[in-house]
């Protein structure tokens, strides 16, 4: 199995979920599809979808939600 990590396109607020109401896009376990939403980077009120380019299983999340974050920091980690 090979390891994939998804990375924030932008600096900004990562968040796992489209709405405070709303469940995370995905959680561990989840199995994700090239071009999945997994999250959403804001900055300065402007929401930016992060899709997966790979294909697998989310293995971890090491950013947490609601958290700043910079550009190039692992978002998910994805077994292939």
């Amino acid at each position: 199995m090979a390891k994939s990590e998804i990375r924030s396109p932008l600096p900004g607020v990562f968040y796992r979920k489209p709405t405070p109401d709303e469940p995370n896009y995905k959680e561990v376990g989840d199995t994700v599809s090239v071009g999945d939403v997994i999250g959403l980077v804001e900055v300065m009120k402007t929401f930016t979808q992060v899709q997966s380019e790979f294909a697998g299983t989310i293995t971890a999340f090491p950013t947490e939600n609601e958290e700043a974050i910079m550009p190039g920091q692992v978002l998910a980690e994805i077994e292939s």
